[in-house]
């Protein structure tokens, strides 16, 4: 992976952590056990320093970033959806930030909180433990259900299980030229998205 030092300050990633070769960490990143960063993802620590707690996840082509005086963290399980932007905030653990959000300076997304895909959530904002926000600018909704809580655990799980996947088998190859007789399928856990769970 393109990992750089910055005024002699490198970053840390644990092994037990799965960091996809396109991502590239800067400076004051540190990547604790289980977790994911994705194809992509760009954690710049060349100001302020950037934590994922175990088994946290980073999509694809996420962007972290921080003023000097401030901290970014991801604490444990917290789970950060493809394209979103986190920029000195707080992610409690077990939360989810959806796909292309944008979470801004001293924000915080309590413990266990969906943050809707496409929401911004503004400087200071606090977002309270188990709720949905959503909107431009983010609004809280409405309390989460267990249901939900479980559905979003069980994203995080999948990711975790698929830093493992990453570690043990994900290797640069050039393509086919054509689909082989019984082509296999991939071996990921069967999870789904919430609006199937709720059509059961």
């Amino acid at each position: 992976m393109p990992c750089y030092a910055i005024e002699g300050v490198t970053p840390v990633v644990d092994p037990s952590a799965y960091v996809h070769p396109t991502a590239v960490l800067i400076g004051d990143v540190i990547i604790g056990p289980d977790c994911y960063v994705g194809p992509c993802a760009s954690l710049r620590g060349d100001f302020g320093r950037i934590v994922l707690q175990r088994g946290a996840n980073v999509q694809d082509t996420c962007v972290i970033h921080g003023f000097p005086s401030a901290d970014t963290v991801i604490e444990e399980n917290g789970h950060i959806g493809h394209g979103a932007v986190l920029h000195s905030c707080l992610v409690r653990r077990g939360a989810l930030v959806g796909m292309n959000a944008v979470v801004m300076d001293e924000a915080e997304i309590g413990e266990h909180a969906i943050v809707a895909a496409s929401a911004f959530v503004r400087a200071g904002m606090k977002i309270p433990p188990r709720s949905l926000a959503a909107g431009v600018p983010a609004k809280v909704i409405r309390e989460l259900s267990e249901e939900e809580i479980a559905w979003k655990q069980e994203g995080t799980l999948t990711y975790q299980d698929l830093t493992r996947r990453c570690l043990a088998t994900m290797i640069e190859v050039l393509p086919l030229a054509a689909i082989e007789p019984d082509r296999p399928r991939l071996q990921a856990p069967d999870v789904r998205p919430l609006i199937a769970e709720k059509r059961k």
